[in-house]
């Protein structure tokens, strides 16, 4: 069953209950990183979590499915080149999830990048709690998306 959450805007990263924040170098050039974040369909090639990505609405919103079939109906909330790339989640099918918000915010570091990834979300009880209970699992799958996506961009 899809449920609707609660419009969210940039300021939600950082005033969220539940905040999970992941750094990492990459020695891919700023822009490129930021290419590849904007380019919706390519997630699911470097993303291990994402089976599939499409742009909806003219780029405006993207529909995400994760392996296992979570799926989110998001919209693009900041795209500042090179610098953020944001977004909110507003119809899931995900139990127990009120708002979400991720923000990827980018910053040179010598010649390459510094990304950090902001999950913010609000829920229930079990909600939250579980999601203190996947934290490690998202840090493993951001080190292993960024692990992949460095590779993509040194092709």
């Amino acid at each position: 069953m899809a449920r609707r959450l609660r419009p969210v805007g940039l300021d939600f990263v950082a005033a969220a209950p539940v905040r999970h924040v992941f750094v990492r170098e990459l020695a891919a050039p700023v822009e490129a990183v930021y290419g590849a974040l904007e380019d919706v369909p390519g997630w699911a090639s470097w993303f291990p979590q994402v089976s599939a990505a499409l742009p909806v609405d003219g780029g405006a919103g993207r529909d995400i499915t994760l392996t296992g079939g979570v799926r989110f109906r998001e919209s693009v909330i900041a795209a500042t080149a090179p610098e953020v790339y944001a977004y909110r989640v507003d119809v899931t099918n995900l139990p127990g999830v009120r708002a979400l918000a991720e923000e990827w915010r980018l910053a040179a570091a010598g010649t390459g990048t510094r990304l950090r990834w902001t999950f913010a979300t609000d829920g229930t009880a079990p909600y939250r709690l579980a999601l203190k209970v996947a934290r490690g699992g998202q840090a493993r799958a951001f080190r292993d998306a960024v692990r992949a996506l460095e590779r993509r961009l040194a092709a």
